[in-house]
C-alpha cells in the first residue's frame, strides 16, 4: 500500500499565523485562550506559529539554543501563581522572571504533593535525553557571559567528564530551577494544547531544517556535524545567489554530517521529530530542499558565493521516520530553487508545499503562486512571517501591478488585504493561512520580520483593541462560503 497524506490535510481548512511572543501578553496565559476562543468563533481550525525554543539575544525563533528545550520566558507567572503549591500569603516574590522563578521551585520542592513531585520527575526522565544537556549547556553559557560554547575554555567546550560533574556538584540547584522551568512550560503548553484541540483548533509548528551552531545540540552532539576538533564549523549552509541576491545568503549553521546519521538510523532526528509530533498536530519543516541538496559554503567564505550543491539522504530519512510515526502531518517549505527532485521527494512522502500570493502577480499567467495554479497538496497563504503585510505588500506596488491584480481577482470593490484573504480561501489549497497583521488590516509597520535585517524583528504584538467587531464573523462568513469551517 503508497502512503497516504496525513488525515489532518484531507479535511478543507483554515488557519491564522501568529506567533505566541505576538499575543499581548507574549506567553501562555489567558491570552492564549481567549485567542484559540477567537479562532473558533471565526471557523479557523489551525493556529499557526513560529518555533518555540529558546533564543539567543536577536530573538530569532529559527536560531534556537535547543531543538528541543522551549524559551521559558513564554511562561505565565500569573498561572503559577495559582497553583496549589505556592504559599498563598508569600505568593512568588521578585522583581524581575527569574527571581520568581527562583521562589516558585523553592516553594513547589517545599511544598507539591508527592503526585506532583512525581510529575516534577518524571518529566525530567523522560526528556532526559535531551534535558540534562541543556541545562548544563545553559548553565555553562552563563558562567561564560553567554559566550558561544565553542569559545569555551577546553575541558568545557570537549565535554570533559571531571569538569562537567565538577559543575554539576556545585551548580546542583541551578540545574535543577532550569529542569522545572522546562517543566513548567510544558504544563502549561500541553493544558493550552487540550484547550485548543476540544475546542477543534490544531496546533501547527515551525521546524527549522538546520539547528544553530551555538546550540546544546551541536555542543552534546558534535560528530553530527560539519565541525573540526576545536567546535569550528568547516562548512556551513545557505542558499547560493539569485534574483533577490546577487551573493547569495551564508545562514552559518553546520551542515549535518549525514553518513553518521543513517549509521544511527536517523536516532537524533527521531528524537527531534518526536519532540514535535508531542507539542503539535501538524508541522512546517523550514527550507525543504536542504533535505535532497544542501549549499555547502566553506566557513572561511563571507559570503555564499563559492558554495555547491551537495545531495542529502532526505528519501532515506522520510522513509525511516514513516518507518517509526506512520504518518507524517509535515508541510514543506519549498520556497526558493526548486527542482523536480525536490518535488518527487515532496510528493512522495504526501507533504503539501507553500503557495504565496504575495509572490503570484507582476509575471505573466504562468506564475506557479496564482490561484489558478494551486493544487490540492498546498497551503496558500497570503503572505508569511518573512513577507510584508498584505497591505504593505500592496502599498508598495507600482499602479500597473495593483491594477493587475485587481484585475486577476475580479475587478472587486473589495479592499485590501480582505480580497487577498478571499483569494487564498478560496483556493483549492487544503489549508488556507493567513497572518493576523491581515485580519487585523495592518499596514508594513506591523510585520513581523524583514530578512536579512537584525534589528526590529520578531517583536510585534497586537492588542485586543485592533481586533473590530466584524472581523471574526468575516472570517466565519467566507470559512463557511469557501467549505472550511
Amino acid at each position: 500500500m503508497g502512503l497516504q497524506q496525513a488525515q489532518v490535510f484531507q479535511k478543507r481548512r483554515a488557519g491564522v499565523l501568529l506567533h505566541i511572543t505576538s499575543l499581548p501578553s507574549a506567553n501562555l496565559g489567558q491570552d492564549a485562550y481567549r485567542f484559540v476562543d477567537f479562532l473558533q468563533a471565526s471557523g479557523v481550525s489551525v493556529w499557526q506559529m513560529l518555533p518555540l525554543g529558546p533564543t539567543h539575544s536577536d530573538g530569532s525563533p529559527y536560531q534556537c539554543l535547543s531543538a528541543h528545550a522551549a524559551n521559558t520566558n513564554l511562561i505565565c507567572m500569573e498561572t503559577v501563581q495559582q497553583q496549589s503549591w505556592v504559599d498563598v500569603e508569600q505568593g512568588l516574590q521578585g522583581d524581575t522572571f527569574l527571581i520568581k522563578l527562583v521562589h516558585a521551585y523553592r516553594q513547589f520542592m517545599a511544598n507539591a504533593d508527592d503526585e506532583q513531585q512525581s510529575e516534577f520527575t518524571d518529566f525530567c526522565q523522560k526528556q532526559r535525553y535531551w534535558l540534562d544537556d541543556f541545562v548544563l549547556f545553559s548553565e555553562l553559557r552563563r558562567l561564560n557571559h553567554t559566550t558561544a560554547w565553542f569559545h569555551w575554555p577546553k575541558p568545557l567546550r570537549d565535554r570533559q567528564v571531571k569538569a562537567l560533574n565538577k559543575i554539576r556538584e556545585e551548580r546542583d540547584e541551578s540545574l535543577d530551577i532550569r529542569r522545572f522551568a522546562q517543566f513548567l512550560f510544558y504544563q502549561q503548553w500541553y493544558a493550552l494544547k487540550d484547550y485548543a484541540n476540544e475546542h477543534g483548533v490544531l496546533l501547527f509548528g515551525d521546524m527549522p531544517i538546520f539547528v544553530a551552531h551555538d546550540s546544546a545540540d551541536v555542543w552534546a552532539n558534535p560528530e553530527l556535524f560539519t565541525l573540526d576538533k576545536k567546535g569550528e564549523a568547516t562548512i556551513v549552509a545557505g542558499v547560493p545567489p539569485d534574483y533577490f541576491s546577487e551573493t547569495g545568503q551564508r545562514w552559518g549553521n553546520p551542515l549535518y554530517r549525514w553518513q553518521k546519521h543513517i549509521a544511527q538510523d536517523f536516532l537524533w532526528w527521531q528524537q527531534r521529530i518526536q519532540t514535535q509530533l508531542d507539542m503539535f498536530d501538524l508541522i512546517r519543516i523550514d527550507h525543504f530542499r536542504g533535505f535532497e541538496a544542501c549549499w555547502e559554503i566553506p566557513a572561511s567564505c563571507e559570503t555564499a558565493i563559492d558554495g555547491k550543491w551537495v545531495p542529502a539522504p532526505g528519501d532515506a530519512l522520510f522513509n525511516q521516520l514513516v518507518k517509526t510515526f506512520g504518518e507524517l502531518p509535515l508541510v514543506a517549505e519549498d520556497l526558493g530553487i526548486i527542482t523536480e527532485q525536490v518535488t518527487a521527494l515532496r510528493e512522495k512522502y504526501c507533504m503539501p508545499g507553500m503557495k504565496i500570493l504575495q509572490f503570484a502577480f507582476g509575471d505573466d499567467g504562468s506564475n506557479p503562486y496564482l490561484p489558478h495554479s494551486h493544487t490540492c497538496d498546498s497551503v496558500s497563504y497570503t503572505g508569511t512571517h518573512d513577507n510584508n503585510t498584505t497591505l504593505g505588500w500592496f502599498e508598495e506596488l507600482d499602479d500597473h501591478t495593483k491594477a493587475r491584480v485587481y484585475e486577476y481577482l475580479g475587478e472587486s470593490h473589495e479592499t485590501m488585504p480582505w480580497l487577498l484573504i478571499r483569494a487564498s480561501l478560496e483556493s483549492v489549497s487544503q489549508l488556507a493561512v493567513v497572518p493576523m497583521q491581515d485580519i487585523l488590516s495592518l499596514d508594513g509597520s506591523h510585520r513581523m520580520n524583514v530578512p536579512g535585517t537584525t534589528e526590529g524583528n520578531w517583536s510585534w504584538r497586537f492588542e485586543w483593541d485592533m481586533v473590530a467587531d466584524d472581523c471574526g464573523p468575516r472570517m466565519k462568513h467566507l470559512n463557511e462560503l469557501y467549505g472550511r469551517c
